[in-house]
C-alpha cells in the first residue's frame, strides 16, 4: 500500500515548495526509518511497499525523486527502473543490499541516477537526494552555466539544446536523455578537443562515488555513444583516450 506521511508535494513552507520523495522499500521498518529521516531534514515523503504501490501514487502524482530498493520479493527494482525510465524522467536512487557490481552496472545503464549500498548512511543519502535534485534543477536551484558560443551543440547525429535540458535531431524530434547523460555531454560540450579523465568527468558532471564505482562513467559513455554516433561499435565524436578516458572531438575527426 502506498502510505502518504507528510505534507502533499508544493506545501508551501516559507517561499519554495517541498520536495517530494517517493521511498519504495518492501522492509517496513527500513522504508519507515528513512521515510522519518528524510521527513526531518524538510522533504515530503510518500511510503511503499513495492511496485503496485508506487505505481498506485504515480497515477495520480509526481514525486521529484524516488529512492528504491533493488531486492524486493514480487518486483525486483531493476524491473522498476526499466519501466519508470521508459515512460517517466523522474530520477531514481537505487539502494541494494548485494555487494556485486552487476546491479549497479544494470541500473545506471537503465537509467538510475545513482547508488547506495544497504544499510545505507542516512546522512549520506540526505547529501546524495540533495544532489540529484540539484542535477534536476529543483525550484530554487542555480541552473547551470552554458559553455560560451551558444546554446546548442552539435554532437554527431544528434543536437545538445542547452536551454531546453534536450538532445534532438535535425528534426526537432527529441532524443531521451536522463540527466546525468545531459551532464556528461554538457561537460564534453565545455571541454572540447580536451582528454579527460574518468574522475575529471565525474567531478564536471556532479556523478558520485568515483572510488566506490570507478567504471560507472564507462556505463554512462556507452549510453550517450548509441544516442548521438552514427556507428556506436566505431565513435567518432565520444573517442576512448587509452588509459586516461574520454575526448569530446566536435568534427568527428
Amino acid at each position: 500500500m502506498t502510505i502518504p506521511d507528510s505534507p502533499a508535494p508544493g506545501t508551501a513552507r516559507g517561499v519554495a515548495a517541498i520536495p517530494s520523495i517517493a521511498v519504495v522499500d518492501d522492509e517496513a521498518a527500513t522504508r519507515e526509518m528513512v521515510g522519518d529521516y528524510l521527513k526531518l531534514h524538510g522533504f515530503a515523503v510518500v511510503l511503499c511497499d513495492g511496485g503496485r504501490a508506487l505505481r498506485e501514487h504515480l497515477a495520480h502524482h509526481s514525486p521529484d525523486l524516488i529512492v528504491l530498493d533493488l531486492n524486493m520479493p514480487k518486483e525486483d527494482g531493476l524491473s522498476i527502473v526499466r519501466d519508470l525510465k521508459a515512460r517517466t524522467a523522474i530520477p531514481i536512487i537505487m539502494l541494494t543490499a548485494t555487494a556485486s557490481a552487476i546491479d549497479r552496472v544494470v541500473g545506471l545503464e537503465l537509467g538510475a541516477d545513482d547508488y547506495l549500498p544497504k544499510p545505507c548512511e542516512l546522512r549520506e543519502l540526505v547529501a546524495r537526494v540533495r544532489s540529484v535534485l540539484r542535477r534536476v534543477q529543483m525550484p530554487g536551484a542555480a541552473p547551470a552555466p552554458a559553455p560560451v558560443g551558444g546554446r546548442r551543440i552539435r554532437f554527431g547525429t544528434k543536437w545538445l539544446e542547452l536551454d531546453a535540458l534536450r538532445l534532438s535531431d535535425d528534426a526537432g524530434l527529441e532524443q531521451a536523455l536522463t540527466r546525468s547523460e545531459f551532464d556528461l555531454l554538457k561537460a564534453f560540450a565545455d571541454n572540447p578537443r580536451r582528454a579527460l579523465s574518468r574522475e575529471r568527468l565525474l567531478d564536471l558532471a556532479d556523478a558520485r562515488d568515483p572510488d566506490a564505482f570507478d567504471r560507472a562513467i564507462d556505463v554512462r559513455i556507452n549510453r550517450i555513444r548509441k544516442k548521438v554516433e552514427p556507428d556506436p561499435g566505431n565513435p567518432r565524436y565520444i573517442r576512448t583516450v587509452r588509459g586516461l578516458g574520454y575526448i569530446f572531438r566536435p568534427e568527428g575527426d
